[in-house]
């Protein structure tokens, strides 16, 4: 079954009538929403994940975000919210939006957000095919990571922010 995402323009505007599907080249001037979700802890450690060694790209690499594409119909939030629950298992119940960037190479609308959990460490469970392994980090050792992280624009916004 082919994936379904709602068209966008560069300034986060749903394009109607439209309907990308992923693997198909976009048009220029088009994008899809990406929404990526941080997972802090209320003892202010950082959920990590690493990234398939087999399966994706920059693998073995360790992630401060769980996230992915939007479905077609679904609202930023609401792509967040199931993304975590996919590749975490944590069910949230609020999160909150802080940021958003455009990545004009892969037509690419990011959206940002900061999902605070009181959630068993333990109870983390990884999705086959994305993830094979995680941890709780401390700030000071997750900004340390440095090439270790495959995204440096999560990092960046936990920097940048002070959260």
């Amino acid at each position: 079954m082919k994936e379904l995402w709602d068209a966008y323009d560069i300034n986060f505007n749903k394009i109607n009538n439209m309907t990308l599907v992923r693997g198909e080249p976009l048009p220029e001037d088009v994008y899809h929403l990406v929404c990526e979700i941080i997972v802090k802890h209320t003892d202010g450690t950082y959920l990590l994940m690493q990234r398939d060694f087999q399966k994706k790209s920059y693998a073995g690499m360790w992630e401060l975000s769980a996230g992915g594409a939007a479905l077609q119909g679904e609202s930023p939030e609401e792509c967040a919210i199931r993304e975590l629950r996919e590749e975490t298992g944590i069910i949230a119940s609020e999160i909150h939006e802080i940021g958003r960037a455009v990545h004009n190479v892969y037509h690419c609308l990011f959206v940002e957000f900061l999902c605070v959990t009181d959630c068993s460490k333990s109870s983390i469970v990884l999705q086959d095919g994305e993830t094979v392994n995680y941890k709780w980090v401390d700030r000071s050792s997750m900004l340390g990571m440095g090439d270790e992280l495959a995204s440096k624009r999560t990092v960046k916004a936990v920097r940048e922010l002070g959260i």
